[in-house]
Formats: C-alpha cells, sequence, structure tokens
C-alpha cells in the first residue's frame, strides 16, 4: 500500500491543472490518480478506528465520511438544476455499495477464507431499513406515472417521504448504538493493537475526505466534456461514474476487511452505506434542494426503481443467514452489470 503514496503527488498537479483550466482530460486523469492514495489513507484510519471502537462504530464512521463525498458532488448538481443526475447518482450509490463493493468484498474474501460469517442482526437491519427505502421510493413514482398525484402533490408527498426517512434513519441510530446495542455484539474480537492514536486517525480521515471531495469536483466537473465526446447519457454518467467515484474510499475499505476475514465490518461498510445513503443522503438533497429555490422531488425513473428492488431482494438472500461466500459475491457482481449495461442504453 505504501508505493501507492507516492500518487499523492498527484493531488497538487490536479490542483494546478484546475486553476489553470488545463485539458478537461488531464483534470479528468490526475484527479482519478490523486483519490487511490487518499482513499488508502481513509481506509487505513477507518481500520485503526475500528480496531479500537469495533467494526460497528468503525463501519458508521467510513460509510459517513465515504457519503460526504458523495453529498457535495451532488450539491453541486442540484445547483445546477441536474435532478435526473442527482437520482441517478443516488441510485448508482444505492446499488454500488450493496451490489458492486459487497460482491466484491464477499468474491474475493470468500476466496481467500472459503465462508464469511458475519452478524446477521447487522444483516437483518439494514436489508430491512433497505426494503422500507423501496416502498418509500415506489409508492410516490407509482401514483405519479398512474397520473393520480399532480406536479404539486408529488412535491408534497416526496417532502412528507423526506422527513420520515431521515427520522427513521436516527431511530435506527438510537436503537443499534443505545437501547439494543447488545444485539449487535460481533464475533471477531480485537485481534490486533492500533498502529495510530484515535485523533490522529481521525484527522487524517477528515483530512483524507476533503481531499477526495475536491478531486471528485474536479472529476466531475471535467466529464461534461468527455461526456460530449464519448456520447453516453448523463444517468448513467449519475448511475456508474459518479459513484465509484464519490465512494471510492468505501469500497477498497470494504473490499480489505472482507479479505482480512473481517466481514461485521465490510458489511457495515457497504450495505451501511447504502442505508445512509437513502434514508439521510436523500432526504437531506431534498431539503437543500429548497435552499436553491429548485425543490426536488422524489420521482425516479421506472429502471432506476426496479433496479433498486431487486437488487435489494437479491442481497436479502445472500447475507439473510449470517455469512456469504465468493459464488454470492459473484452473483451480486453479475447483477450489477446486468443492470449497469441496461442503464448504458437508457
Amino acid at each position: 500500500m505504501n508505493f501507492l503514496y507516492y500518487l499523492l503527488a498527484a493531488v497538487p498537479v490536479a490542483v494546478y491543472l484546475e486553476l489553470t483550466h488545463a485539458s478537461p482530460l488531464l483534470v479528468f486523469i490526475f484527479s482519478s490518480l490523486a483519490i487511490i492514495p487518499l482513499a488508502g489513507l481513509m481506509g487505513k484510519s477507518t481500520e485503526e478506528l475500528a480496531i479500537v471502537a469495533g467494526p460497528r462504530v468503525g463501519g458508521f464512521l467510513n460509510a459517513t465520511f465515504g457519503n460526504a463525498t458523495e453529498l457535495i458532488i451532488t450539491i453541486f448538481a442540484l445547483r445546477e438544476g441536474l435532478f435526473d443526475v442527482v437520482k441517478a447518482s443516488i441510485a448508482g450509490s444505492i446499488l454500488g455499495n450493496i451490489l458492486l463493493v459487497l460482491g466484491f468484498a464477499a468474491f474475493l474474501g470468500g476466496i481467500k477464507n472459503k465462508t464469511l460469517q458475519f452478524n446477521y442482526q447487522i444483516a437483518n437491519l439494514n436489508t430491512s431499513l433497505l426494503f422500507l427505502v423501496v416502498v418509500a421510493l415506489v409508492i410516490p413514482a407509482m401514483f405519479y406515472h398512474a397520473g393520480d398525484l399532480s406536479g404539486g402533490e408529488a412535491q408534497v408527498l416526496s417532502l412528507v417521504t423526506a422527513v420520515l426517512l431521515i427520522l427513521i434513519y436516527f431511530t435506527s441510530l438510537f436503537f443499534s448504538f443505545k437501547t439494543h446495542r447488545q444485539l449487535f455484539h460481533t464475533s471477531h474480537n480485537v485481534l490486533e493493537k492500533p498502529e495510530w492514536n484515535k485523533y490522529f486517525s481521525l484527522a487524517v480521515l477528515a483530512g483524507s475526505v476533503v481531499l477526495v471531495a475536491l478531486m471528485s469536483e474536479f472529476l466531475v466537473g471535467s466529464l461534461e466534456h468527455m461526456v460530449q465526446q464519448v456520447g453516453v447519457s448523463e444517468i448513467f454518467i449519475g448511475f456508474i461514474l459518479i459513484p465509484i467515484i464519490g465512494n471510492a474510499a468505501e469500497h477498497s475499505t470494504a473490499v480489505l476487511m472482507a479479505v482480512k476475514n473481517r466481514m461485521d465490518l465490510a458489511l457495515e461498510i457497504a450495505v451501511g452505506s447504502s442505508t445512509q445513503i437513502a434514508l439521510m443522503l436523500t432526504p437531506l438533497l431534498v431539503f437543500i434542494s429548497y435552499l436553491f429555490g429548485q425543490p426536488m422531488h422524489l420521482i425516479f425513473h421506472q429502471l432506476e426503481l426496479t433496479g433498486i428492488a431487486l437488487a435489494v431482494l437479491v442481497v436479502n438472500f445472500a447475507i439473510r443467514d449470517g455469512e456469504t461466500n465468493y459464488l454470492e459475491g459473484l452473483i451480486l457482481l453479475f447483477t450489477y452489470a446486468i443492470l449497469g449495461t441496461a442503464f448504458y442504453f437508457v
């Protein structure tokens, strides 16, 4: 991993290229290179925190800081009124985490460890919350597309849904960290001592998130010109590229934890991040859109809704028994590949 840190030199290069309005292709390349070591630093600092705090808190911190990048990117898109990109990014982040990230974690971790076991309480809570998200997103879209809701009524329903989603999110935190925290006891004991103290780990994590967000902003800003050259849709960019860029740190950390047979943390990073995006980031974006004077409703594209519903169903079958393996990981990856291909043709 240490040799990757040499790529940190790409950070000032990307800043220079952005400030001098250099070629968008160069900005894209160096921003991407810069994210790689920053993701490594985020993963390392999160791993150090997880050793001290346990996988539940460690996974929560990783999901929170990882989603900060996604939030910043989508806020810029909201300001420009790119609602389709924002919604595609939300759907892509949810699917990317529970199919792509969890799939790679289970596949690579399963190859090394044969069977990966984890706390089924964590899995059941997160999948139950994701099923709630499916209901919350499908109902407004179903009534709207059936012609039973006007644009104004859809906006009101979206606002009510956003309030309820963020309420259930904070209630779930209170449930898992306070009233029922004993249910989330992990079978993995602390087998190693942290190399960094918690304050240094937090400082590195926070600094890395800021720089990842900055690099992601540069990268996304250069995408518009590339889209015109390549000829792909904005929905595909929002569904595939932005989630992968914004959640690069989580991708690497979850896979690393699974390979180390710490599937509790990998699961909390991947599935926990999806629930956080759906229950916290999504309603937060609805609220923020009012600040820009361009309210965003929660009427998603039918393919996005279908993808989310099917993905949650597949993941539920894969993790509900408290263990997984490389074959189930491959199933998740193939499901993501099918959906990604479909979005390419949208």
